[in-house]
């Protein structure tokens, strides 16, 4: 079997670096390893003398274009694509800034040989504190803050979820006859928000499950991220209305309230419509966040 991680980037060179570093001293190397750049040329041409660079792992390079709102969507369908066309069995998505732990891959490709039905595999996702510098530590080595609201299996054991809103892109494999089924990630979306929860919720209406495992653990590298996420209010409103449009309830209910308390958004019930108050001033609550 063929396990191919994706990732896409622009920007965050370091953290690039620091995950492929990750992923030659894992316990499992990928097959192929593809890196989308969007608009980001300077990430796929690093690659290819990085640390992955002679290790037999097979290195695909895509570049799409990356003005305004990012195309995380379509970027994370163009990675699997190449993967799928190179003859990928199982994909492995992982953001950017997420170093694999020694065991990632091997878990994710386990995982999903063995899956009794249809699944998502997801992992713990650890967020590491400011200034640990991934790229000079071993993976075994790491650790970090697990994200308080989503499940965190002990070593060896996985646990099935219903709760498809859990759901997220930063770290989780899929078969290829999965990702295949669910046709990928929508690509109405562009920009940050709403993807996401889109795959996680079209995956539970065609039956296919969530599972998280307990030796799938990644590091999230550190970067300024305020709550709520202010420098993304048009991409989150935008992204929303989308979503309600697909399937006629919203999501993001939280961020959506933070930022109408904040006076940066307004819900009309009359017209069951959001829509930004004051995109400048969330720009300027942005800046003065600590």
């Amino acid at each position: 079997m063929t396990t191919a991680v994706v990732t896409i980037v622009r920007g965050r060179h370091e953290h690039l670096h620091a995950q492929q570093r990750g992923l030659r001293l894992g316990h499992r190397r990928p097959d192929l390893y593809v890196v989308v750049g969007m608009g980001d040329p300077d990430a796929t041409a690093a690659t290819r003398t990085g640390p992955l660079a002679g290790s037999g792992c097979t290195l695909l390079l895509r570049d799409i274009p990356g003005d305004g709102a990012l195309p995380l969507a379509a970027a994370r369908n163009a990675g699997a694509a190449a993967a799928l066309a190179a003859g990928a069995d199982i994909l492995v998505f992982l953001d950017v800034d997420c170093v694999p732990g020694l065991s990632l891959v091997q878990t994710y490709t386990t995982a999903v040989l063995n899956e009794a039905r249809p699944a998502l595999h997801c992992g713990v996702v650890q967020y590491l504190a400011e200034g640990i510098d991934a790229a000079r530590i071993d993976p075994g080595a790491l650790h970090g803050r697990p994200h308080p609201a989503r499940p965190r299996p002990d070593r060896g054991r996985s646990i099935p979820s219903a709760d498809w809103q859990l759901f997220w892109s930063l770290s989780f494999a899929v078969s290829a006859h999965t990702w295949r089924r669910l046709g990928g990630f929508c690509e109405e979306y562009r920009g940050y928000g709403g993807e996401d929860t889109d795959l996680g919720y079209h995956a539970f209406r065609l039956g296919i499950d969530l599972r998280w495992w307990g030796d799938a653990d990644a590091f999230h590298q550190y970067h300024d991220s305020p709550s709520p996420p202010t420098p993304h209010l048009v991409d989150i409103v935008r992204n929303a209305t989308i979503f309600h449009r697909r399937w006629r309830f919203w999501p993001m209910q939280g961020w959506l309230t933070a930022f109408a308390d904040l006076g940066l958004a307004r819900y009309d019930p009359d017209r069951d419509a959001w829509t930004v108050v004051d995109a400048a001033a969330a720009d300027e609550a942005s800046t003065a966040a600590p």
